[in-house]
């Protein structure tokens, strides 16, 4: 399986302004017809890429490339201006501006807040661009929705922390390390992971983290087991692995080993997983994600409209608004299938994840 990003949110090409075609109607009206600006045409495409922040290292190191290349391998005359708002909910709404002003009509937007950014979809609907909501759904008129099933991601990591803590669970509590509120998937990690964790472990204590931060995962944690008293504590929810870092972090310094999750399979959360100090992560195949927008994305270009394969279910936004959607299935990322999953998809080499500090974990593990 090839790399690809992950969800793409995408803004169609709408009829050209100021030609006056008559068979192509205004701009609202045109989600089907060509123009000068459309592929099928022969125009210019204008795609604008607005991501949420870089200190995740997904968004820089696999989003940006692989739906550049994804979109550019399905619309070559695709022309694709980049935006990252550095987790600045204000920045980006003046970024979605910008995209509008160089007439961007085709929008791939993960929110950095869902709700906050629906004025800035109203704004994208009415000149007549498409916004596809990536990895995020956000609020306000979205044209279609690429991520993956959230509930499932949180319900697997639920599950994977009750099955790692085992007979430990009525030995004491777990500490719950939550995504950040403003994001509409940290909610559901966060009520899948208690649907599977409710009735089973003893939540002592549990946080929602603004801007999913690593450091303030690590304070959480830390207040978490002095809350519970470290012989007490049998388990750490975490939402991703950037907060588990945190986590891990605050644990080792309590000389405290217990299960703890992860999400997004990243460099690190992978090498601690091969050394026990993360019990798992939930891999989500940046290829097909990022397949899956490009290909919604071509569709706005060239006038067509989207089909059952594109946008298999909807998924229902905060503002009511139900969106045609493809969510691709998450998988459990266990020392077991490291070779099976991230390095055979090609996201990481062995010789990334078995640097001489993991090189002893990466043998026993048969990744060397």
């Amino acid at each position: 399986m090839k790399l690809v990003v992950r969800q793409l949110v995408i803004a169609a090409t709408a009829a050209s302004v100021g030609l006056g075609m008559a068979a192509c109607g205004s701009a609202k009206e045109s989600t089907g017809s060509t123009s000068s600006g459309s592929a099928a045409a022969g125009g210019t495409v204008k795609v604008g890429l607005l991501l949420p922040e870089s200190k995740t290292t997904r968004y820089e190191q696999f989003d940006k490339p692989l739906l550049e290349s994804n979109i550019k391998k399905l619309v070559p005359n695709a022309q694709i201006d980049y935006y990252n708002a550095n987790q600045d909910a204000t920045l980006q709404q003046t970024q979605v501006d910008t995209a509008l002003t160089k007439g961007n009509t085709i929008l791939v937007l993960d929110a950095v807040d869902s709700k906050s950014i629906q004025a800035s979809v109203q704004k994208a609907h009415d000149a007549g661009a498409k916004v596809i909501a990536y990895d995020r759904l956000a609020q306000g008129p979205v044209d279609a929705y690429v991520s993956f099933d959230n509930y499932k991601v949180g319900q697997l990591q639920g599950e994977a922390l009750v099955s790692a803590v085992g007979d430990n669970a009525s030995k004491g509590s777990i500490i719950m390390i939550n995504g950040s509120p403003t994001d509409p998937n940290a909610g559901q990690f966060k009520a899948g992971a208690h649907s599977a964790i409710d009735g089973k472990l003893k939540i002592g204590k549990e946080y929602d983290t603004p801007n999913w931060d690593p450091v303030t995962a690590n304070q959480e944690t830390a207040a978490g087991i002095t809350a519970i008293g470290a012989p007490n504590l049998v388990g750490v929810y975490s939402a991703n692995d950037g907060m588990a870092a945190g986590a891990a972090t605050a644990l080792k310094a309590a000389n405290v080993s217990v299960p703890l999750t992860g999400q997004d399979a990243q460099l690190d959360g992978v090498q601690r997983i091969l050394v026990g100090t993360q019990t798992m992560s939930i891999y989500k195949p940046y290829g097909p994600e990022a397949e899956a927008t490009a290909k919604i994305v071509a569709a706005f270009a060239n006038g067509t409209s989207l089909t059952p394969t594109d946008v298999p279910t909807t998924a229902t936004s905060g503002s009511g608004q139900k969106v045609p959607a493809n969510l691709i299935t998450p998988i459990v990322l266990t020392k077991d299938n490291i070779n099976d999953t991230v390095v055979k998809d090609g996201l990481y080499t062995v010789a990334q994840i078995c640097t001489a500090d993991y090189a002893a974990a990466c043998k026993e593990a048969g990744l060397q």
